[in-house]
């Protein structure tokens, strides 16, 4: 039903679209799962916290190469698409692991990205909404 409503229906932009509401539906969940751990439980993260976020960064990658397929194919978006969907979530990222990197006690890393992680879902979403055409 959700491809119905695509702008594009080939295959390369249907995977572009999973691929994206993957990456919104990634970052909330760990931008929540850092909420629970951060405030509710007070406990470190777990690995897979860890984990979630390498694939969550790979995935970011793997939806830019889908995405420059689907522009080359011809199919162009606004431009907000693009800053939303990589430029902006990479530039977020890049001061997060920066930050993580500096930090006395490495044990608080992964609150820098818990944080990162609601700026990086709250990008993506909007990504997806301007890419499926919302407002």
């Amino acid at each position: 039903m959700v491809a119905l409503t695509l702008p594009c229906q080939s295959v390369v932009c249907r995977v572009h679209a999973w691929i994206g509401f993957a990456v919104v539906g990634g970052w909330a969940l760990l931008f929540l799962s850092g909420v629970v751990l951060w405030l509710l439980r007070r406990r470190d993260a777990p690995r897979w916290f860890w984990g979630l976020l390498a694939v969550l960064q790979v995935l970011l990658g793997v939806q830019l190469v889908a995405g420059i397929v689907v522009l080359v194919t011809g199919r162009r978006a606004d431009i907000l698409h693009y800053g939303y969907g990589v430029v902006f979530p990479v530039i977020v990222l890049v001061i997060a692991h920066s930050i993580a990197r500096g930090l006395d006690d490495q044990s608080d890393a992964w609150k820098i990205f818990a944080i990162a992680s609601f700026f990086v879902f709250g990008l993506t979403l909007r990504a997806l909404t301007t890419g499926l055409g919302l407002p």
